[in-house]
């Protein structure tokens, strides 16, 4: 294990290093010891959503959502990389979470408050006001008009099904103080 895990990073093989290490740790019984120094390079995938499934199969005594802070917080300034994964799970409460936490481009927030305004829309409230918090901000590429009016609608639309449109009104006044680019907004 020691020799494995001096590999450089840069190895090509470092990714099989990993699952060789993980695979030992875990067939000694030490899955706590495996998850932390193995778990996230040995269970890469192509995708977020991917790797995220690969590692709660393998670790099925840690929580989902515990997972997927620990990916997030492994990609520091990322963590809206892992906003799919959670919300394709239905981690819902993680998924606004990660999207708090750090930029989330406004059109995926957007999508999905559409999405889910009639299934899940305290969710999609949420992801709508998150979306407009990260335009207020200043955040997503070459924002229109339109990519606002759309948070705006979803957000309000999710806000009625959820049974609280006022709550979210009162928000999105708070946004619309503290960013130029929602001035257009009319509510």
């Amino acid at each position: 294990m020691a020799y494995a895990e001096a590999t450089d990073d840069s190895c090509r093989a470092y990714g099989e290093v990993h699952v060789t290490c993980e695979a030992i740790l875990l067939s000694l019984g030490k899955a706590d010891e495996a998850y932390q120094r193995h778990a996230f390079g040995a269970n890469h995938r192509s995708t977020n959503l991917a790797t995220f499934r690969a590692i709660v199969a393998k670790y099925p005594d840690r929580t989902p959502a515990s997972i997927l802070l620990d990916l997030a917080a492994s990609t520091p300034g990322a963590a809206e990389k892992w906003f799919a994964a959670a919300k394709s799970t239905g981690l819902y409460d993680t998924a606004i979470a990660l999207v708090n936490q750090s930029p989330c481009d406004p059109r995926t927030l957007t999508r999905a408050a559409r999405k889910a305004a009639e299934s899940h829309p305290t969710f999609a409230m949420e992801a709508g006001l998150a979306a407009l918090r990260w335009i207020a901000a200043g955040d997503g590429y070459e924002i229109t008009s339109r990519n606002i009016d759309d948070a705006y609608q979803y957000t309000k639309k999710a806000a009625t099904n959820g049974g609280c449109r006022g709550k979210a009104e009162a928000r999105i006044q708070a946004l619309k103080g503290n960013g130029r680019r929602l001035d257009s907004l009319v509510l």
